[in-house]
């Protein structure tokens, strides 16, 4: 039992120490995790701007033009199958065989 007395202090020691060292890496990990947290936080607030840029302007082109894109986008898919046809009178005066 007296063993037990004159070793008490070195296992107090050693607890302190391991007290410590424990409060030390738990600190280092929420730095860690506050660093990470501010990264992504910044991230999305990069791609927020993004997406409200995007967003104003989408909004001017419609209050700009107006409700006639419908119909712009309607005209582009009727040319397409003019185009896609081969329909309409070619712009150059060469016959088409003759090269």
């Amino acid at each position: 039992m007296e063993w037990m007395i004159g070793f008490a202090p070195f296992v107090m020691v050693i607890g302190i120490v391991w007290i410590v060292q424990r409060g030390k890496l738990e600190e280092k990990k929420i730095i860690a995790t506050a660093e990470a947290s501010s990264e992504k936080a910044a991230q999305y607030a990069s791609s927020v701007t993004e997406l409200e840029d995007r967003i104003r302007v989408l909004e001017r082109i419609v209050t700009d033009k107006g409700y006639d894109v419908a119909a712009q986008i309607e005209a582009l898919r009727d040319q397409r199958r003019v185009d896609e046809a081969g329909a309409g009178v070619p712009l150059d005066t060469k016959q088409r065989g003759a090269s």
